[in-house]
């Protein structure tokens, strides 16, 4: 998930640099979703593992 993000985030820089505004704002915003989906998707598996130990 974590290189989707990634993926959205280049294509919004190259939008960005184009000047397709449209465009890259979409991709800043989906690859900001992403970004935050796969950090709380690790903090969770991350305090699962330490409340197993």
């Amino acid at each position: 998930m974590l290189g989707w993000a990634v993926t959205f985030l280049i294509v919004a820089l190259i939008a960005a640099v184009l000047g397709f505004g449209g465009i890259a704002g979409a991709a800043t915003g989906i690859a900001q979703l992403l970004f935050v989906v796969f950090l709380v998707l690790f903090l969770g598996s991350l305090l699962m593992r330490i409340l197993r130990s």
